[in-house]
């Protein structure tokens, strides 16, 4: 083998597997974008929202922890587990108070597999609030049903989530209607060496507050 040879096979040698593991963490950024992907995650979340209370001079630090947990049920099934856990610190959204805590916890869904003939991924099912009743929380429990529906193109990823909830439980004394829905829009794009940049919008309508 002349030198020339020989160098040409070293350098195929070389960049093949980086090739290799870049592709592995491009596909795995995609599934990452994928918020019912069959992958065990762990997304922090931190917003932070002024302008809030009666007065609007309150203002909000959150931060979600939010394990997905897919469950395989059976061949064309996963049983996912979405768990939205709130770490709330907050001044004056109650005029004159800072409180912490817990929030309370948004628990959901159920989704198939493999995506539809068109591509098409989704996912459906019971979506339930778990009151903390900690400072921050609402302190009544609700539940109603949740949806998903996304699509991955190349490098895009594009869909939109959505729930209602409904109050359950609730007491004259402490107990507050609810009936809310949450829409979220979202669009990620990743790029060849596994950056992704996502761009999502978040809107609650309360129906009892209207």
């Amino acid at each position: 083998m002349s030198r020339l040879s020989r160098l040409i096979a070293a350098a195929i040698f070389v960049v093949s597997p980086v090739s290799g593991v870049a592709d592995e963490a491009a596909d795995l950024a995609k599934q990452l974008s994928n918020p019912i992907s069959s992958l065990i995650s762990v997304p922090l979340q931190y917003n932070y929202d002024r302008g809030m209370g009666a007065t609007g001079t309150g203002h909000r630090q959150t931060l979600n922890i939010q394990p997905v947990v897919p469950i395989s049920t059976g061949q064309d099934w996963n049983l996912i587990s979405r768990t939205i856990i709130p770490v709330i610190r907050q001044k004056d959204v109650v005029p004159g108070t800072r409180r912490s805590g817990v929030g309370d916890i948004v628990q959901s869904f159920f989704s198939p597999k493999a995506p539809t003939a068109g591509g098409l991924i989704w996912g459906a099912g019971p979506v339930l609030l778990l009151p903390t009743h900690s400072k921050v929380s609402g302190r009544q429990a609700a539940a109603g049903i949740t949806a998903v529906g996304l699509k991955q193109a190349g490098p895009w990823t594009y869909g939109a989530l959505a729930n209602h909830l409904w109050s359950i439980g609730e007491t004259r004394n402490s107990g507050t209607r609810i009936s809310s829905t949450f829409f979220q829009p979202f669009v990620s794009y990743s790029t060849p060496d596994a950056w992704t940049f996502t761009l999502n919008s978040e809107t609650t309508y309360d129906w009892i507050g209207d």
